[in-house]
């Protein structure tokens, strides 16, 4: 096959070699790690291991992270009424959740329809604040426990939100703040205190590990659920019950490791391929139009488009050129959508038809960045040109 470049890192990550190391590791490991014999201690001792450095990822302690099979059941687990802070056992009454949340936060968890609530952003894709605490002010007299679901980045356009303001004025109103950092972790910082979230999210393939595992963290132990989404043995402590994935949760925890230690450098080497990127994408089509960038952002996040642009065609147009990119979340079993991200930001239709993500990370190359470029150019022209089947 011919070389290609990979920019669909928002989707998922390669295997960090460190992941693959552990996997390799832990394979002969047989013992159940709720198993109390030697080789049932084995397998515990490298999930507790795994444990402590998923939780040093995010500042927080190992006791108040929950391995789930994904960061999508993380966020539905957390989108629960039945959050407890210590003696105060009152359920949520009401989910209030940004309009640019991921499908797995936007299908609402376990809150009934009539009890959620969306909050807009901004043209740029920022949560608006004002509407945020506006909404908390007027929820019902039996609604004012509310929970508040709110991503730190969002995986279309790389837009870093105000989670710390957001924490404020959840807190102020009496209401607890879920946080989606999916794609932050490893990427900026993403410290549970910092960020004043009570609930975090991790994935563990969006950071190099491998997919199938994922992590529910809490900020304090005070916080209970008292309905776990899935019963049955006391694994998780109580949380999340099922024989736990050792080798997937091993493979997170030395991706968690590899992230902590070199996501800083990751970074400022992605922000110079991203912008050296955004640069050759307008003076190829100067009428491109990149989304969000006026607001923070991820430095490996781009969203663009060109005006009369069909992205499903664009997609497949890179892939034949050996680029892989994405229209947007990779989590739509494949379908090429509208983007309810851009349609909250009101960007035009026929921007939003043609909105393409490219994402890096850290095996991207100035090589790659190249190859996108040449790719582009033939796009670009032929748009101009009117070819069949790239214009909408």
């Amino acid at each position: 096959m011919a070389e290609r470049s990979y920019f669909d890192w928002n989707a998922t990550a390669p295997l960090r070699p460190e992941a693959a190391h552990a996997v390799e590791a832990v394979l002969p490991l047989m013992g159940n790690p709720s198993s109390v014999h030697a080789e049932g201690r084995a397998a515990r001792r490298v999930i507790e291991d795994a444990r402590t450095e998923v939780a040093a990822l995010v500042g927080a302690r190992a006791s108040d992270v929950f391995f789930t099979s994904s960061g999508t059941e993380a966020n539905v687990l957390a989108l629960s009424a039945a959050w407890e802070i210590g003696a105060d056992k009152e359920p949520r009454g009401r989910l209030f959740m940004s309009a640019i949340e991921h499908a797995s936060v936007r299908a609402g968890g376990r809150f009934a329809k009539d009890a959620i609530e969306d909050i807009p952003v901004d043209a740029e894709g920022r949560l608006n604040l004002n509407a945020l605490n506006e909404a908390l002010a007027r929820a019902p007299a039996n609604s004012k426990r509310s929970l508040v679901s709110l991503m730190l980045a969002n995986n279309e356009t790389g837009v870093v939100q105000p989670v710390a303001e957001a924490a404020h004025i959840v807190h102020a109103a009496g209401g607890l703040l879920h946080v989606d950092a999916v794609q932050a972790a490893g990427r900026i910082p993403c410290d549970i205190t910092a960020l004043g979230a009570d609930l975090l999210t991790l994935s563990a393939h969006k950071i190099g590990g491998l997919k199938g595992v994922g992590a529910l963290i809490r900020a304090r132990e005070d916080l209970h659920l008292n309905d776990p989404l899935i019963r049955g043995g006391g694994q998780e402590r109580g949380l999340r019950a099922g024989t736990e994935n050792v080798a997937g949760i091993a493979a997170f925890g030395a991706a968690a490791a590899a992230a902590r230690r070199q996501g800083e450098a990751e970074a400022v080497r992605m922000l110079s391929l991203r912008n050296r990127l955004e640069a050759g994408l307008e003076a190829i089509a100067p009428q491109s139009v990149i989304f969000g960038r006026e607001a923070p952002r991820l430095p490996n996040t781009t969203l663009f488009a060109l005006e009369g642009m069909k992205a499903e065609t664009a997609v497949i147009a890179f892939d034949l050129e050996g680029i892989a990119v994405s229209s947007g979340s990779a989590c739509s079993s494949g379908k090429v959508q509208p983007s309810h991200v851009l349609a909250a930001m009101e960007v035009s239709p026929a921007l939003t038809r043609g909105a393409v993500r490219l994402s890096l990370g850290w095996e991207t190359t100035e090589t790659d960045i190249d190859r996108l470029h040449n790719a582009w150019r033939k796009l670009a022209t032929a748009l101009s040109k009117g070819q069949s089947g790239i214009a909408a």
